[in-house]
């Protein structure tokens, strides 16, 4: 299906069983979950997905089985996030082949690529594919920046149509469409920052709490796009704290935890990453307990009903 490049889309977490195999059932379960809040798509295989966790075939097991799940009622997105761009190529055709709508492509992992590698990685695998793909860009996680100016180089390039802006610097987005007009459609990928984001001209959130929170962060969205900001303020306010979480290394345990406290999925994951432990555990506990326990009593309602 066509992508529609606005709204919130889930990073989505991956579910594992105890003994860290994939658990598909659970993966789908909790994308129903999201789906019944009103979600606009979905992107699988990201950082909260732990792509990297997963074999190339897991990947595309993921990947088929929420296609012919999900049954085109929203855009599906894979994280491409390997190693080498040959890799990143091969990799990309393997999604499309299993049917996803487009890709969100990251640098080459682990190697820290300067602006010319990089840009040409970006555009070595645009040239692999015809789907549409939304550039991340995420410094802090990844160690590879990507600077405003840069993304010009990609004006060119017919299939790269959205960047997802994670710098953690609400600047960028002003910065890039002065840059670049409004060539590339701009998504917020820090939990914490959506809200200055929107204001400064973002039409995406590509959100990790979402996993956890679907109804409330929904609602944000849609009071922020109905221009009650008065009353988005207030959801966000009660939110901030929660959507801290995705903001630290820990974020797919932080993320899986609170889900698993809100009755979706559980906080299985795969090593090197274990199961939170000891003060670490309780204090972040705690800042779930508290915001599942104060949540906006309008969770539910719509923006027209909250004015």
């Amino acid at each position: 299906m066509k992508v529609t490049w606005r709204g919130v889309y889930p990073a989505a977490c991956t579910q594992f069983r105890e003994d860290e195999c994939l658990d598909i059932p659970a993966t789908l379960e909790h994308i129903d979950a999201m789906l019944a809040s009103g979600i606009h798509g979905l992107v699988m295989l990201g950082t909260v997905g732990e792509n990297c966790s997963l074999s190339v075939a897991e990947k595309i097991e993921v990947l088929r089985a929420t296609v012919a799940h999900v049954k085109g009622r929203v855009p599906v997105l894979s994280g491409v996030s390997e190693y080498t761009t040959r890799g990143a190529c091969q990799f990309a055709a393997d999604a499309q082949s299993a049917g996803v709508d487009g890709l969100m492509v990251l640098p080459g992992m682990v190697y820290k690529s300067d602006e010319r590698e990089t840009v040409a990685h970006f555009k070595v695998v645009a040239a692999a594919t015809p789907l549409p793909i939304m550039i991340y860009n995420n410094p802090v996680s990844y160690g590879v920046d990507i600077l405003p100016e840069a993304f010009k180089q990609f004006a060119d390039v017919p299939n790269i149509v959205a960047i997802k802006e994670s710098s953690e610097n609400p600047r960028r987005i002003t910065d890039i469409i002065n840059v670049c007009g409004d060539r590339f459609i701009l998504f917020c990928g820090v939990d914490d920052l959506v809200m200055e984001t929107y204001v400064l001209g973002v039409q995406g959130w590509i959100s990790g709490l979402v996993n956890a929170f679907p109804a409330e962060n929904r609602l944000l969205w849609d009071l922020m796009e109905a221009g009650n900001f008065a009353e988005a303020r207030r959801v966000y306010q009660w939110y901030t704290p929660l959507l801290h979480l995705d903001t630290f290394t820990k974020l797919v345990q932080y993320i899986k935890l609170a889900s698993q406290e809100c009755g979706f999925g559980t906080e299985h994951t795969r090593a090197p990453r274990l199961k939170l432990a000891g003060e670490e555990r309780e204090r972040i506990l705690g800042v779930i307990r508290d915001g599942i326990a104060s949540r906006p009593s309008s969770g539910t309602r719509s923006p027209e009903r909250s004015r």
